[in-house]
């Protein structure tokens, strides 16, 4: 495993974050093998984990803390606030009356006295932004934080923020968790170049794009039964529009994914380990997040870690999907609220 420093912290990270969203009922609900990979990943050189509120509705931040129990010091711990936690009407959000309670519900569900980096899960325009970064300040001040982070916010917020943190002296986002693989290059456009321009860490969420890039999704084959797509089906749950076939980008990612496969072929790769190393690539980027549910894919993705790309591989991948694009807008996770057809047109009255 190698390490990059997050941004202008000087915090040595692992090349790979260990993300915990599967962890719990949105994954697996073996907690103990939950935690066994947890140790698994530390003992593999990882020192960087990546939960939120929201996974599982907490479980996931419990059984990080469970697992950390005695091994606290020897990782970044990264958590995240804004989704609905509750069924009041103020149970979410970026504002000061929720992240002051929320950041108590993390902390004792983590069992730790401080987050290591505490990021805004998602942009929140009715929230002004010196209010999210003036009570982000507050728990750096109290020790209950040590660094703060965005995710998933458009490159134009992302300045913002940092002109706001300059202008009233609050603390400043140190890194950016933006989407970001093979199929999802958008961010390549805007946000990569403004996270250099404001030596912010990068640290990128879906590199095998939800599965797509591990290849079980094909033109010539159903679903397996253990991916995310069958879950959500046998689940109940309505198809995540990333996994809807009769979307043409999808469609459009079935072709692509046996194009990247064949280049993953001729390097002598997995196309999951081709995908991994590619999220790398970018001089942008500080850490890319993995997100296995069983040891098996653990273990795969572990031993992956030292592939890199020649040239050659990186200029066959760009032919087939060129620097900023984005196959599916469904990958984008997040849709901006200004892009609904009321914040668009005018209010006419009929005539």
């Amino acid at each position: 495993m190698e390490y990059r420093t997050l941004g202008r912290t000087g915090v040595e990270v692992s090349e790979y974050c260990l993300g915990a969203m599967m962890f719990g009922d949105w994954g697996n609900t073996d907690e103990a093998e939950c935690v066994r990979m947890i140790h698994s990943a530390l003992d593999a050189g990882i020192n960087f984990i990546d939960t939120a509120d929201v996974y599982s509705a907490g479980r996931s931040e419990e059984i990080v803390g469970r697992a950390l129990a005695g091994r606290r010091d020897e990782v970044a711990l990264a958590t995240k606030v804004h989704g609905q936690m509750g069924p009041g009407r103020n149970d979410q959000g970026n504002t000061r009356l929720w992240i002051m309670r929320e950041v108590e519900a993390s902390l004792r569900r983590l069992n730790t006295d401080r987050i290591d980096l505490y990021q805004i899960h998602r942009p929140e325009p009715s929230t002004d932004i010196e209010e999210t970064l003036g009570v982000l300040t507050d728990l750096v001040r109290q020790g209950k934080v040590r660094y703060l982070g965005s995710s998933t916010f458009p490159a134009w917020q992302i300045v913002e923020a940092q002109w706001a943190s300059g202008r009233k002296g609050l603390e400043r986002f140190a890194c950016e968790q933006p989407p970001y693989s093979i199929l999802v290059r958008g961010i390549e456009l805007d946000v990569l170049p403004v996270a250099r321009r404001h030596q912010m860490g990068v640290i990128v969420w879906s590199p095998l794009a939800g599965g797509w890039l591990t290849g079980k999704y094909r033109r010539d084959a159903e679903a397996p039964a253990d991916s995310r797509a069958v879950r959500f089906a046998q689940q109940g749950r309505p198809v995540a529009a990333r996994y809807d076939m009769t979307r043409p980008g999808n469609q459009r990612k079935l072709d692509l994914v046996a194009s990247l496969s064949g280049i993953a072929d001729a390097a002598g790769l997995s196309l999951t380990h081709l995908a991994m190393a590619w999220s790398l690539t970018h001089p942008a980027v500080t850490s890319a997040i993995i997100g296995p549910r069983t040891p098996e894919q653990l273990d795969d993705l572990v031993k992956g870690a030292d592939v890199r790309l020649d040239e050659a591989t990186l200029d066959a991948i760009d032919q087939v999907v060129p620097p900023g694009t984005t196959i599916e807008a469904a990958d984008r996770g997040w849709e901006p609220p200004w892009m609904r057809p009321e914040e668009r047109r005018i209010a006419r009255e009929g005539r």
